[in-house]
């Protein structure tokens, strides 16, 4: 007999999928499900990383298609996950470099956009 998995399993396994392609390609993962805002209008950042002198904030989307993927950023939550950011950078006195990059997840097949957001 087979499960279903649910959307939240689905998500769980895709960033573990993400962390490790980014440590394939030599990121260090500073940490996951970084939540800030609670009780307010809250972000979650799937995995907070780092390479060289840039740490990088990756959004992770597990869809069917990239396209589904992309539709399913909206500009509210690039917004958030902006406010998000600036809040860790600023609270790590982080003075390097900071990018935005997504990972969509399609089944087995990782599609990474640096620069995404």
């Amino acid at each position: 007999m087979h499960s279903k998995k649910t959307s939240y399993q689905i998500g769980l396994f895709s960033e573990f999928m993400a962390r490790w392609f980014l440590r394939f390609h030599g990121y260090r993962i500073l940490q996951s499900r970084y939540v800030t805002g609670k009780n307010t209008n809250r972000a979650e950042i799937d995995i907070i990383a780092k390479h060289k002198n840039t740490i990088v904030f990756v959004e992770v989307k597990a869809r069917q298609t990239t396209d589904a993927a992309w539709d399913a950023i909206t500009p509210n939550q690039s917004a958030r996950l902006r406010r998000a950011a600036e809040t860790y950078l600023m609270n790590k006195h982080w003075t390097g470099d900071a990018r935005f990059d997504v990972i969509v997840v399609c089944g087995h097949k990782i599609y990474w956009a640096k620069n995404a957001i």
